[in-house]
């Protein structure tokens, strides 16, 4: 397996994706520059978190337009796996990888907490490690990570079971005061009809080192996508 971690001018969230994949999990990783157009070597294709481009217009408005796009498109038709987390979540929703979009948090400031996340699914390669219903505490850092879509497309996620992940208070239950930004259906993860492709704004990556306290649940992620793809 090798693990690529796309490198947007104004990432800031690449090295600690690394620090995971290669330095936690012992997995071949390479950082890929956004003007690369070969993602051939790559099973699983990240796209980190930070402030690409600077944010400019709106987050992942531009970084949508890099040469590396195509190349994950093409990745991603293969059937290869593909996550974006925060920002790459939103690049994600801007270039239609992913329905929706992310906009301004419901009070207009930036939501920097620990948050307890119910995990909606776990067939996926990216969640076989948790189980059915599982909360999990998974740190946030956004100013723009409200989900909005349309009526049709919400439902649509609803029955196509693409809600991955969804914002809850600790003993699981959805509701208004455990939703930091005001995502509709406290969403807070989901993923394309194929599984293959994830968006997610918490960071898995900043809970995955015990050294810096918090736990350990964002690591069983990336454990969980390793062992999905041992056994193919």
């Amino acid at each position: 397996m090798k693990f690529g971690v796309v490198v947007f001018p104004g990432s800031n969230c690449d090295r600690d994706v690394v620090t995971v994949t290669r330095g936690l999990l012992g997995q071949p990783t390479r950082m890929i520059w956004h003007t690369e157009t070969d993602l051939s070597d790559c099973e699983v294709v990240v796209l980190p978190g930070g402030f690409s481009y600077g944010d400019y217009l709106r987050c992942g408005a531009i970084a949508r337009f890099s040469p590396v796009m195509q190349a994950i498109r093409e990745h991603v038709r293969q059937g290869r796996l593909l996550i974006g987390i925060c920002n790459g979540f939103q690049v994600l929703t801007e270039a239609g990888l992913l329905p929706g979009a992310l906009v301004r948090n419901r009070n207009l400031q930036f939501v920097c907490d620990r948050l307890s996340l119910r995990v909606e699914r776990n067939d996926l390669p990216w969640t076989r490690g948790y189980r059915q219903g599982e909360v999990i505490a998974v740190p946030v850092a956004h100013g723009e990570g409200c989900y909005y879509a349309e009526e049709a497309t919400l439902q649509e996620l609803e029955e196509h079971r693409q809600v991955v992940l969804r914002y809850c208070n600790q003993e699981g239950e959805i509701d208004e005061a455990s939703n930091p930004n005001g995502s509709l259906g406290n969403i807070a993860g989901i993923c394309n009809r194929a599984g293959n492709v994830l968006g997610m704004m918490p960071h898995p990556e900043r809970v995955s080192d015990p050294l810096l306290g918090g736990g350990t649940d964002g690591r069983r992620l990336f454990e969980s996508l390793v062992e999905s793809l041992a056994v193919v």
